[in-house]
């Protein structure tokens, strides 16, 4: 596969998760990486720890990068994107993580025909459990959305979506560690509450969930014929699904989804 240097404006933790995961999966080596940081503070320390060069000038990493990650805020994109038009040639290819950004703005900031992905990564990257949507701009290629797919399924798994379906993407699987992580504690609570010690409850809802998610992941049945299988008629497992479902918990979740991918797309605006 051809190596192509990989520049990153900005080194947030999105960023450096997805740096991390290349260069431990072997995707890119560091010395094909780099990437920016606005604050002259503690520069060495973000190279050191991402293990690759970082700078302060934007300019120069997009005139050295043939593949331009922007990963900043989204309210900086904008002044971004001026600040390196100039220097965006047909070659290269722009790629956004910037959350609730479409690729029209980007494009519109930028030369005509500039080829623009834009991706919804998510933390669990860092430890190869990622999970990424993209989309292509008017004038991104097949092969650019295949590459790119590649690249970030090196550190997860990555589909390819419709551009109006990229804040879903966000909601479930960019922010959606954070409610997992909430859900995982709020049970370990709960059985700390009724008795156990609160890390061999955290450990007991961390397992779970873990052997759980990799059941539904190489499930040869449906979702629903999974639960069914564990929460057999009379039995205590059912009580529990039972109350989750007079709760209401698929409202509770639909309304945790909505929320978070209108607030994605108002990101943009």
């Amino acid at each position: 596969m051809q190596e192509y240097n990989i520049g990153f404006i900005g080194s947030g933790k999105m960023a450096g998760a997805i740096i991390k995961g290349l260069i431990k999966s072997g995707f890119a080596k560091p010395a094909n990486l780099i990437a920016t940081q606005a604050e002259t503070e503690g520069v060495e320390e973000k190279s050191r720890d991402l293990g690759i060069k970082i700078i302060l000038d934007n300019k120069p990493l997009v005139e050295s990068s043939d593949i331009i990650f922007i990963a900043t805020k989204p309210n900086q994109v904008e002044d971004v994107l001026k600040e390196i038009s100039p220097l965006i040639t047909p070659e290269k290819l722009v790629v956004s993580i910037a959350a609730g950004v479409t690729t029209g703005f980007i494009e519109s900031n930028l030369p005509e025909g500039t080829r623009v992905i834009r991706v919804m990564p998510n933390t669990p990257a860092l430890v190869g459990e990622g999970m990424s949507g993209i989309c292509g701009g008017k004038s991104a290629k097949v092969e650019d959305l295949e590459y790119i797919q590649k690249m970030l399924s090196t550190i997860g798994r990555c589909i390819i979506v419709e551009e109006s379906q990229i804040d879903i993407v966000t909601a479930i699987s960019g922010s959606g560690p954070a409610f997992f992580y909430k859900v995982i504690n709020d049970i370990a609570r709960a059985g700390e509450k009724l008795g156990l010690d609160y890390e061999k409850s955290l450990l007991l809802s961390i397992q779970t969930a873990i052997g759980s998610a990799k059941m539904a992941l190489n499930r040869t049945i449906s979702m629903e014929e999974l639960i069914s299988n564990v929460a057999t008629k009379g039995g205590c497992t059912r009580v529990g699904v039972d109350c989750m479902e007079e709760e209401n918990s698929e409202r509770m979740f639909y309304d945790v989804i909505k929320s978070t991918a209108e607030k994605a797309h108002a990101l943009g605006k």
